[in-house]
């Protein structure tokens, strides 16, 4: 999504990405012989130019009685200015992205002359900045437009209307998932909209609905994990909640989501780089988050800025016409990223120059370019239907998608913003939200010897350290008040610290936070050891600070070993230590984590996760996170929780004689599974039941389970059902969530939870093609420590032995 550079990288940022800053484009493209099972490329053909394809072309919509007089009134050039998205440093008096205001006498040959149709942009400012400029900004559209077609503001309020100062800033989509309680994707984006749309914040590029696959991406934070289906359900929320809230009324809000697709899975880890993707995991992993989106009806989404099996999505009539459009049925307005069709020229290299990149992608499906900076896209698009290689009538389906997207959102009729509704912004009830979901994202991956929790009765001395200890920035991340977050000073007075809040959580105590390194990075571990010494405990804030997009590019997940080494004198005190993690993905802390009692994963909670954090601690709130990923325990080979059996643990003796010697079974990859999360209190899971041990046709079964809180204490269960396809044509992952819910138990509370198996929807699977594969065959239910195996036999019936166990997970 459109990032912001500062002053000294705007040179920088014209030449290549605005995200993508040449050392991070290291990689080139990654040889396509590679690619035995990928998408299908098109066969390389001579650098003559290419005209414009009619094959797979969606039929014209049905546009709106305004939309249809518009385009009929509309000349040419007005049509493209509407395809045309520039940034606000185009139009601003310092031509920098955190600058939000405006230069009328920028602005006005933008809209007069070229027609422009969307700006984007910014960082926090207070409401009334905005308000001032982006009223400004409508007028003088509205006046200087023949036809007075407003303009639409797109900005990126990832984690709550994060560019607005004084709103509520929720942890972000990892932390989401780890809830497993689509709730608070709903709130999240209530209060964005509550908090935006009076400002002009018309068009919210959000939600992020890639999956978090390879953890190494530095936009792995921004996924609600690696399971699709959790990325679907939350995602609808979001989109729903976003574009139907009726308390913003007269506004209406576009979700957009991004980025079309399988952008988060690069080979190499790195940021806008090349991800090779078969076509049926495409299908069945990649889509589905997208697909649930769209059958919500949302008005945009935003194209991957890399590429799949060595072809540029940006230019891919296969993905962007072929799957989205006709296969998936996307109807609104396909936005590239970033200076995206310039950089297949620059960077990617797969087109002579621009306006033969122009070409492709408008070609290929899209709609509006992020161009960002300067008009060119403006002239060239014109050079293309003069020279009949795009027909006015291409240029009619994108400009009238723009258009209709504009006219379903109430802007022709309620074009400017309002101020009588400023006091919503930042309300308590949406930081109570946001503090609830930071809460319940928080996951308890290790509690030896119930170290957890810290009683305030107990507890005389707590020395808590580290990076993140007393930091506003790290717990909030990147996309927070600016791109990259913002110097520490510069957040809000009233947002809580790890140490802060710990203070207030223990006001009988002595808590204590010193640095552990000077001003020049060198570690002060005499000091630590000290104070270690003389605690009842140590919490450990690890992990790192924020970053965003290529910038966070890296070789190595491991815990960095100045941190290593702070954790190793603290554990050499002898006193219990809690490993606190908070990070946009998981750094491999194999090597201290032996010796502390308890380990949470915190990630990025937002501004509410200080004091989240806290209360777990000292047993105010009882953990209920659930892990969202799958933490690996090396930095090596990686493996998802869905992956098939050839990543399973086998033995070693299956390999040739001797090589058993070499330690019985190979080690797993993983130090905690996809799903894991610890409570203070226990769950029983038992009795799991099928109404039928044999499914026929597509006739549902309902499965049952019994829960029950058998511990001391309230506490809430995520209850994840898994399926098993024992035998497939398409190798099958070894388990995939099928089903999830999150509930409220009371101590020794018993409720019985259903989960209905409808086959088309739970037993089939894609094929390359998309079309659905239901094969007869065996199946395993999972769920808690209970399964049961079920056969599917399309209209033959046979017995299934039941099968079932039972135990408690703490």
């Amino acid at each position: 999504m459109p990032a912001r550079f500062a002053a000294a990288h705007l040179k920088k940022l014209r030449s290549f990405s605005h995200r993508a800053v040449p050392a991070f484009v290291g990689a080139a493209a990654l040889l396509a012989a590679c690619q035995r099972t990928g998408l299908t490329l098109p066969a390389a053909t001579a650098r003559t130019p290419a005209t414009s394809s009619s094959v797979g072309t969606p039929a014209a919509p049905q546009w709106s009685p305004r939309v249809a007089k518009l385009l009929r009134e509309m000349t040419l050039e007005e049509k493209i200015g509407q395809m045309t998205q520039l940034t606000n440093a185009a139009i601003n008096h310092t031509g920098e992205q955190k600058d939000v205001s405006l230069d009328s006498a920028k602005l006005v040959p933008f809209v007069r002359e070229y027609g422009v149709g969307s700006f984007l942009n910014g960082e926090a400012v207070p409401p009334t900045q905005w308000l001032r400029t982006l009223t400004a900004l409508q007028r003088i559209a509205m006046r200087e437009s023949r036809l007075h077609i407003p303009i639409i503001y797109g900005i990126d309020h990832m984690h709550g209307a994060s560019y607005v100062s004084g709103a509520a800033i929720f942890p972000h989509n990892i932390n989401l998932g780890a809830t497993f309680n689509p709730e608070f994707a709903r709130q999240e984006a209530r209060a964005t909209v509550m908090e935006s749309a009076d400002l002009g914040h018309i068009w919210v590029f959000a939600p992020v609905l890639d999956l978090g696959l390879n953890v190494y991406w530095p936009r792995f934070y921004e996924t609600y994990g690696e399971d699709p289906l959790v990325a679907a359900e939350l995602g609808a929320a979001y989109v729903t909640e976003l574009q139907s809230n009726k308390d913003i009324l007269p506004y209406k809000v576009a979700a957009c989501a991004k980025h079309f697709i399988g952008y988060s899975d690069p080979r190499n880890g790195w940021d806008r780089t090349n991800a090779l993707i078969p076509d049926q995991r495409l299908q069945e992993f990649f889509r589905p988050s997208f697909q649930a989106a769209i059958d919500a009806g949302i008005k945009s989404v935003m194209v991957n800025s890399g590429e799949i099996n060595g072809e540029p999505v940006h230019s891919s009539r296969k993905i962007l016409t072929d799957l989205l459009r006709t296969q998936m049925g996307f109807k609104g307005v396909a936005v590239t990223d970033w200076q995206d069709i310039l950089r297949l020229v620059t960077v990617q290299k797969t087109e002579p120059n621009e306006k033969e990149a122009t070409f492709r992608c408008i070609d290929a499906g899209i709609d509006m370019a992020m161009t960002p900076y300067n008009t060119n896209f403006c002239r060239i698009v014109k050079e293309l239907v003069q020279e009949g290689r795009l027909t006015e009538e291409r240029i009619n389906l994108s400009a009238g998608r723009v258009l209709q997207m504009k006219d379903e959102l109430g802007m022709f009729d309620n074009p400017l913003p309002r101020a009588d509704r400023l006091s919503r912004i930042g309300a308590p009830e949406h930081k109570q939200h946001a503090l609830e979901a930071a809460r319940e994202s928080v996951v308890l991956l290790k509690n030896e010897k119930n170290t957890l929790p810290l009683s305030p009765t107990k507890i005389k001395r707590l020395l808590v350290v580290g990076p993140a200890a007393d930091s506003k920035a790290n717990l909030a991340g990147g996309w927070t008040l600016a791109w990259q977050g913002r110097a520490e000073a510069q957040y809000p007075a009233e947002v809580l610290t790890l140490y802060t809040a710990l203070k207030r959580e223990y006001p009988n105590a002595q808590v204590e936070t010193i640095p552990y390194q000077d001003a020049t990075g060198k570690l002060q571990l005499t000091s630590v050891a000290a104070a270690a010494r003389r605690a009842d405990a140590v919490v450990l804030a690890l992990g790192e600070r924020p970053y965003a997009e290529g910038l966070g590019n890296i070789n190595d997940l491991t815990l960095p070993d100045d941190q290593q080494q702070l954790v190793r004198t603290a554990q050499g005190a002898g006193k219990p230590t809690v490993l606190v993690m908070i990070g946009g993905r998981p750094n491999i802390i194999r090597p201290v984590a032996e010796r502390s009692e308890a380990i949470l994963w915190g990630g990025l909670p937002g501004f509410g996760g200080g004091q989240a954090i806290a209360e777990i601690i000292s047993g105010k709130v009882n953990p209920s996170g659930r892990l969202p990923f799958t933490y690996p325990q090396a930095a090596g080979h990686i493996a998802n929780y869905h992956h098939d059996n050839n990543e399973n643990s086998l033995e070693l003796s299956d390999f040739g004689v001797g090589f058993e010697n070499r330690g019985g079974k190979a080690k797993s990859t993983m130090l905690t599974e996809y799903g894991s999360g610890l409570s203070y209190t226990t769950f029983r899971y038992s009795n799991l039941q099928l109404a039928d041990s044999v499914l026929t046709g597509d006739k549902p079964v309902q499965a049952t389970v019994r829960v029950t809180n058998t511990g001391s204490l309230p506490g809430k269960e995520a209850v994840l059902w898994f399926l098993t396809d024992e035998v497939g044509r398409i190798t099958r992952p070894v388990r995939l969530l099928k089903h999830f819910e999150k509930q409220q138990f009371q101590p020794g509370e018993s409720r019985e939870l259903t989960f209905t198996i409808r086959p088309q929807e739970s037993l089939s699977y894609p094929a390359a093609d998309g079309r659905r594969l239901l094969e007869d065959g065996f199946f395993t239910l999972r769920v808690g420590d209970q399964q049961r195996r079920f056969r599917y036999a399309g209209t033959t019936t046979a017995a299934v032995p039941p099968t079932h166990k039972s135990a408690d997970r703490k």
